[in-house]
């Protein structure tokens, strides 16, 4: 049975998925939105929001543990974890709730189910097809594991059954040191357990500059989190009362909990994207900077194109592939230009290049560097965190890369996207007026000194 068609047919209903649905609706055009689970997808309601809820319990945890330094006496009971899943699963209920609203208010046709491309620009749900005059490609992903690494859901976890744990776990061994492993692994630590990541890389968060990984890596050493960098998992077995798990070099490590946090795949097995002529690459979706595949008129965005897995990502994209289809000519979106954040404690986050590669684009005379100390910012004084802003620019040209480590810095990375994206120049910030005591003065210090004139910071 072949049902009516859409102006757009969109395949998933997460960031990138709802975003493009939302802005065609609102730009007058019919949509049509299959999801064959929750509207919202993985970062509504195993992603993003629930995990910086956990990340919030903790940052509660660890204030409440540490109150006796502020002059406040209280005292840490423990941790309830229904009780926490009670406040993380109550977040996620309302933002799901407004959600829908949006949705249905808008007109989009939510069709429930699990869609198939079947046709050129056809999505089959059961025993009905439907088509759209544009089709959007927004599968979306989900957690990887290793070649003879089996998720049980019991001692070897992903990042999703981790989320709905009943329990602090005594130990844990996170299964790598990047954004969802850090995240779980500064979760676990605040709420008491013994956390141990195991990296294969070098260093933690591999993708941030290096600075920010060293930061990173001092500031979970201080809080007992244990560190193996540069140590390739070999295998794991589940003993009486954990997991044993084996790395490279024949170390054996005990833990109750293996996390398996070792990155996302693209879910576009079985979707018929290859049967019907989508060009792909291990799974991914390839589409240009307009974010069109290889066929007429059908789209792909979110974490199923190679690139940043990125909600906001996602959602952009969407948006970006809403406005294109209705005839608005928005501009590509700059990808170095996607800010990027490690919710951790303390936090990462970044916009722009690295030191690294902004020297492999310029070369080593056409890049100055400057790093900002957060010990000379008032507000990190109050809150009791280090860390630093580093800003990247061309030689007398433009930022292009800002990098920072400290609690709360993610809340910053606005006015650095503004920033990159805008090509300030060092010399167009530094006078701008940023309010007092607040931690976004640590970009302008950094701006003044990079401009030559700083306060705070030394020459």
């Amino acid at each position: 049975m072949t049902e009516g068609q859409f102006d757009v047919l969109v395949l998933g209903a997460g960031s990138g998925g709802y975003a493009c649905a939302l802005r065609a609706a609102q730009l007058g055009l019919s949509v049509g939105l299959v999801e064959k689970g929750n509207l919202g997808g993985t970062c509504l309601h195993v992603g993003c929001i629930p995990t910086k809820a956990l990340l919030h319990a903790a940052e509660v945890a660890d204030q409440t543990r540490e109150s006796s330094q502020f002059g406040v006496s209280a005292t840490l009971d423990g941790i309830d974890m229904a009780g926490v899943n009670a406040y993380k699963d109550k977040v996620v209920s309302r933002l799901f709730k407004g959600l829908t609203g949006l949705i249905k208010g808008r007109g989009i046709t939510v069709i429930e189910g699990v869609g198939r491309m079947t046709g050129p620009r056809q999505v089959t749900v059961g025993d009905t097809s439907y088509s759209g005059k544009h089709l959007v490609l927004a599968s979306g992903s989900y957690s990887r594991s290793l070649p003879g690494l089996d998720i049980d859901g019991e001692r070897i976890l992903t990042s999703e059954q981790a989320l709905a744990l009943d329990r602090v776990p005594a130990s844990v061994v996170v299964l790598g040191g990047g954004v969802i492993g850090c995240e779980f692994a500064s979760v676990w630590a605040s709420f008491g357990a013994e956390v141990m990541i195991v990296e294969a890389l070098p260093r933690l968060v591999a993708a941030e500059d290096e600075a920010s990984s060293k930061a990173l890596e001092r500031a979970f050493r201080k809080r007992k989190i244990h560190l193996r960098t540069s140590t390739p998992f070999q295998s794991v077995k589940v003993t009486d009362d954990g997991v044993a798990v084996t790395v490279e070099g024949g170390d054996v490590i005990e833990a109750e909990l293996l996390l398996v946090a070792v990155g996302r795949a693209p879910s576009t097995d079985g979707l018929g994207y290859d049967e019907q002529g989508v060009a792909m690459n291990r799974g991914f979706v390839l589409a240009d900077e307009r974010c069109r595949t290889n066929l007429e008129g059908v789209y792909a965005v979110g974490d199923i194109v190679p690139g940043l897995q990125l909600a906001h990502r996602g959602f952009q994209q969407g948006i970006f592939v809403a406005e294109d289809i209705a005839g608005l000519e928005p501009a590509p979106i700059d990808e170095a230009g996607i800010p990027r954040v490690t919710y951790s404690h303390p936090e990462v986050a970044s916009v722009g290049l690295d030191e690294a590669a902004a020297r492999a684009a310029y070369g080593d005379d056409g890049v100055e560097t400057v790093t900002y100390d957060l010990g000379g910012n008032g507000k990190s004084q109050i809150l009791m965190t280090q860390g630093f802003v580093k800003l990247v620019r061309r030689t007398d040209g433009p930022v292009v890369g800002v990098h920072m480590v400290g609690d709360r810095v993610g809340e910053l990375i606005g006015e650095a996207q503004l920033i990159y994206n805008w090509e300030a120049h060092a010399e167009d910030v530094a006078p701008l007026v940023h309010a007092h005591p607040t931690q976004n003065e640590a970009l302008g210090e950094a701006h003044m000194a990079l401009a030559g004139k700083p306060l705070h910071a030394h020459s």
